[in-house]
């Protein structure tokens, strides 16, 4: 329930989304008579535009959850583990054609097949199954290893978990597949802005892990109005604001103990 009802308000949610659902509205309400009803719901849909692709409102929002969890420094000598959480790929392109196309997130998984590298002796844990709600695609989990042991990784240090729908999902079906040892070490690599959630849905769990923070979205650079691409200021709103919503959600249902989870 938790699941659906979360797809559902955040597919009314979403900026883009929103301002369209704005629009129609004061289009009925013009047809109907309401005028000020209607031309007040045209104006909060072009606010709505404005506010996420020509100010600094995304950046704004995703930039404190950039910075609450850092890599560690220096990084631990040895790794049990290393988890890569799924929302890397095109999943519906890639059920379609195979492959591996990744999107904005596929930071992820370069930076799982570095640390593969780097820690030649730990697993190589990839969680996350098809979260869609409509449109069907395939799981990270099931794409992730023609990625990685395209990148070198060998296919049996791969654990995959492909059954999760979300974080809370991720955190708790890893530790099952996994059972980590009491003293081990394992790094959970994830989009920057994601990390807090996460970090407490694993602790949460159960799980104690290291943050590994990729896929940052802002510089610290960005300027007040007029950014230079609508288009990713509108993704970062998007992102930004879905994330806060979904921190305060966990928190309101008890699945975390604080709207917004950091170090110690």
């Amino acid at each position: 329930m938790f699941f659906l009802a979360s797809k559902v308000f955040w597919f009314v949610a979403q900026p883009l989304n929103l301002s369209i659902l704005l629009l129609f509205a004061g289009f009925a309400a013009l047809i109907a008579g309401f005028r000020r009803t209607g031309f007040g719901a045209f104006i909060a849909a072009l606010a709505v535009l404005f506010l996420s692709t020509w100010t600094a409102l995304g950046p704004a929002l995703l930039r404190p959850l950039e910075e609450r969890y850092a890599r560690p420094d220096p990084a631990p000598a040895t790794v049990a583990g290393i988890v890569v959480l799924g929302g890397g790929f095109e999943g519906a392109v890639n059920l379609a054609r195979g492959g591996y196309e990744v999107n904005a997130g596929g930071d992820r998984y370069i930076e799982a097949a570095a640390l593969a590298r780097r820690y030649p002796e730990a697993r190589v844990v990839v969680s996350g199954g098809t979260g869609a709600l409509i449109l069907d695609g395939e799981g990270d989990a099931a794409t992730a290893p023609r990625l990685l042991e395209a990148l070198g990784v060998s296919p049996d240090r791969l654990v995959l978990e492909n059954e999760s729908r979300n974080t809370a999902e991720n955190a708790a079906f890893t530790r099952r597949l996994v059972s980590p040892a009491e003293g081990e070490t394992w790094l959970l690599v994830t989009s920057a802005f994601h990390m807090p959630r996460s970090m407490a849905l694993f602790e949460k769990a159960g799980f104690p892990v290291t943050p590994w923070p990729v896929d940052y979205r802002t510089s610290g650079q960005e300027g007040l109005l007029f950014p230079d691409n609508p288009v990713d200021t509108m993704q970062a709103t998007t992102l930004g604001i879905r994330e806060w919503i979904g921190l305060l959600a966990y928190w309101l249902s008890g699945r975390i103990d604080s709207p917004f989870p950091g170090p110690g």
